[in-house]
Order: structure tokens, then C-alpha cells, then sequence
């Protein structure tokens, strides 16, 4: 399947990748508030990071390889879905961010944003592995229940400060 412009990367860490291909999308739901609030690339690129450390937290509680977090199926992916104006996940964050309901933006959409399903999965993972998940905690209390993107943007930044893990 490798052509001289498209290269496949093979990975025996299902784990990693499942928990990567899932929890990328909820940080892409955050980016696209970021980007609704019409904050700048710092922001973005803190909420990416600080995502992927999220994202790696989950899976190696669950057994992935902590290489496949820095891979492309981890940091490749959450890069791409977080930036691009055709990331369906993205694209829910910016709406909820102009006030918009859940409802009427899942109403006029084509595609499945899957971060809506996904995060409350990763939540309830999450804390059956004591696994600390902050932006994923946020956008499931945005999209679960009612909360303001601003107020979680404020309590995500007003959180004890820590070593960056």
C-alpha cells in the first residue's frame, strides 16, 4: 500500500492506537472551542500537548506502548484533527463555542462527529482507572451538562498548578 507519496506505518499496539484514535477527537472537539473563542495558536498548541499527555496517561494505564503516543497515530492524528477546518470533531467545539445547542449542531451535520459518543466513554474509563483526564472532564461537562466552553476554559486554567507530567 506505500506509494512514492503515501507511506503506511504498521503498529501491533492496538491498545495505543484505539485509545489515540478515540481520545484525539475529544482534544479536536476542544481545539475547535479554542478556535470558537477565537483564541490563538498558543492556545492551541498547549491544549494539544497537554491533550497528548492526557491521551497517554489512558493508554498506558490500559497496556499501550508509550511510543505509539508520539507515532502517527497519536500525536500525527491529534495534530491533523485538531487543525483542520474539515475535522467534524473540531467543527462541533467552534459551534458549541458560538453558543450554539448540541442538537442543532448534531441536527445539521452530514457527518458523525464521533467525540460526542467518545467522550463519555474515555470519561467513565477514566475514572474506573484512576486515570486524570482534565480537558476531557471539561468538554463532557460542555457537552453533558450545559457548561459554558469560557467556564471550562477558566477552571481548566485555575487548576492547582503541577510538574508537567
Amino acid at each position: 500500500m506505500t506509494t512514492n507519496r503515501f507511506r503506511v506505518y504498521a503498529s501491533r499496539d492496538v491498545v495505543g492506537v484505539e485509545i489515540a484514535g478515540a481520545v484525539k477527537n475529544i482534544i479536536a472537539l476542544a481545539a475547535g472551542m479554542i478556535h470558537g473563542m477565537g483564541l490563538g495558536d498558543n492556545a492551541l498548541a498547549a491544549l494539544a500537548t497537554r491533550g497528548l499527555a492526557e491521551m497517554t496517561r489512558l493508554g498506558l494505564q490500559l497496556g499501550a506502548e508509550p511510543q505509539t503516543f508520539s507515532g502517527l497515530a497519536g500525536m500525527g492524528d491529534l495534530i491533523t484533527t485538531c487543525i483542520s477546518p474539515l475535522s467534524r470533531n473540531r467543527y462541533v467545539g467552534e459551534k458549541l463555542a458560538e453558543g450554539m445547542s448540541l442538537d442543532d449542531i448534531l441536527a445539521g451535520m452530514n457527518g458523525v462527529p464521533e467525540s460526542v459518543t467518545t467522550t463519555r466513554l474515555a470519561v467513565g474509563l477514566a475514572r474506573r482507572n484512576y486515570v486524570d483526564m482534565p480537558i476531557t472532564y471539561q468538554v463532557a461537562a460542555v457537552l453533558w451538562e450545559g457548561k459554558d466552553p469560557s467556564e471550562a476554559l477558566e477552571e481548566l486554567m485555575t487548576r492547582a498548578r503541577k510538574d508537567e507530567d
